[in-house]
């Protein structure tokens, strides 16, 4: 079994790292906040007093931290994963951060003899708690194949997409795909209550067909039932990767209208005090201001 290092127990990375303790793996954790490492620590995993100290003490170094800018902090500062990396050890990234910025560590840690290896996943919490996630990953294609072991531990499929990078290429997607879809899902469901329709009934009525998708099981009975506990989602971080995708169109010259118009709307519900909540409350933006908390 692999020593691993888990950088970011927030709410992928607590059931992820549950996931690697029952698998067997001798686990060491970091997090900006120590107290989320607590639960943790009680099931048996080492806390590290660094990402430094961390990563010198694995094999896998995996982060889950929230933007490109948590990714470059804990790898660059002055006792950062970095400072702990040597031949031979692998850090595995299963944020969602920008192409450009993970080619840039990439080139770092294979500078301190290292593999950075890019894996964003697709299937949330709870995806995460069952260990059915999907791994879009990015990088050496024999480390790739080295990890699949270890990473059966979380997910039902890991594909290799292309070289560094790559992985986030496909999570951008992914993300383009789930946001928007987010949108018109809370857009029909108001639709459906506003035309005197029981909107609790969208879901087994459309499981299925062609609108069916795991987004809508998830989303519309949530928000016709207006229950937006525990979050899944939060609207910051699809918020995040929409701006990733408009950005990244830009960049290759391409044109994402539809993405830059979820983001529009997901950037006014979140002024309206939703950045940390649920992408099940998008419902309070076409249902009316008037049921707004």
């Amino acid at each position: 079994m692999a020593h691993i290092g888990f950088i970011g127990i927030g709410l992928m990375g607590l059931p992820m790292c549950r996931r690697l303790l029952a698998a067997g793996h001798a686990l060491t954790v970091w997090n900006r906040s120590p107290e989320k490492c607590a639960p943790l620590a009680a099931d048996g995993a080492a806390v590290a007093a660094s990402p430094a100290a961390l990563a010198a003490a694995v094999d896998i170094v995996m982060l889950c931290v929230a933007d490109t800018t948590a990714v470059c902090d804990v790898f660059r500062r002055d006792d950062g994963v970095h400072a702990g990396l040597a031949t031979g050890k692998v850090v595995v990234d299963f944020s969602s951060i920008a192409p450009a910025a993970t080619r840039e560590l990439a080139a770092a840690a294979r500078a301190c003899g290292a593999e950075w290896i890019d894996a964003p996943v697709s299937g949330g919490v709870v995806g995460a708690e069952a260990g059915t996630l999907v791994v879009m990953a990015g990088g050496d294609i024999d480390t790739v194949e080295a990890l699949r072991p270890v990473l059966a531990a979380l997910a039902q499929r890991v594909t290799r997409m292309g070289p560094s990078g790559a992985g986030q290429v496909a999570k951008v997607c992914n993300q383009l795909i789930v946001a928007a879809n987010a949108v018109l899902i809370a857009e029909a469901v108001a639709l459906a209550e506003q035309a005197g329709v029981d909107a609790t009934q969208l879901a087994p009525a459309l499981a299925g067909g062609f609108a069916d998708s795991k987004p809508f099981q998830l989303l519309a009975p949530r928000m016709s039932a207006r229950r937006f506990e525990p979050v899944q989602w939060r609207v910051k971080t699809l918020l995040k990767d929409l701006d990733m995708a408009v950005a990244l169109a830009g960049e290759s010259g391409g044109a994402t209208p539809l993405a830059a118009q979820a983001a529009t709307l997901l950037r006014e519900h979140g002024s309206q005090g939703f950045l940390e909540q649920d992408l099940s409350t998008l419902i309070h933006l076409f249902a009316g201001a008037g049921e707004r908390p």
